[in-house]
């Protein structure tokens, strides 16, 4: 039993671990990275549909990110989805593809960034910790119903203890190196 919430308890720490790298792709540093644009949604022909869907999304360049629709009607569409992504970005159609130009991060903007990335690891570590409080109450529950010894709880609330430092270090991990991306000019 406590097998089986502790495995249920790793993988939803894992979950919160995926949901932070996806999260610190979608942040804006001063390089092109084709994961700024994962937010984006386009109406194509009525239905809005993810930007990835709908054109190929490349990086030619550290400064560029280029959109190639897969059908050419709806550049303007995607020109108008980006900008109202609020991205801080301004695309260019040139007819057949979309330019992303990057522009360079200022020091005030990247100060910016880096309050919003420590915000939302923190998040994720008190999501961490929320994982663990509860696996922690269900292993005390069953204790309690006696399903399980106070040896075997003992070890359960140490193992599960274990997973959330790991899990916490991984996020710190993630952390250090999305505020190095963002202050390296």
């Amino acid at each position: 039993m406590v097998k089986d919430l502790l495995k249920e308890t790793e993988s939803h720490m894992k979950m919160t671990i995926e949901a932070t790298k996806k999260e610190f792709q979608a942040i804006r540093t001063g390089r092109a990275n084709a994961g700024i644009l994962d937010r984006v949604v386009v109406e194509y022909y009525g239905t809005p549909s993810p930007l990835n869907q709908v054109a190929g999304i490349t990086v030619p360049d550290p400064r560029t990110i280029v959109v190639q629709p897969w059908d050419k009607s709806i550049l303007s569409a995607i020109e108008k989805a980006i900008l109202k992504a609020d991205l801080g970005l301004n695309p260019v159609n040139d007819g057949s593809v979309i330019r992303v130009p990057i522009p360079q991060l200022t020091e005030e903007r990247r100060k910016e960034l880096v309050k919003v990335v420590r915000k939302e690891a923190e998040e994720k570590r008190v999501a961490i910790r929320n994982l663990r409080r509860d696996a922690n109450d269900k292993i005390k529950n069953l204790e309690k119903a006696g399903q399980i010894t106070e040896d075997e709880q003992k070890r359960g609330l140490e193992d599960i203890q274990k997973l959330t430092d790991k899990y916490i270090a991984e996020i710190d991990k993630l952390l250090a190196q999305k505020e190095k991306e963002i202050l390296e000019v």
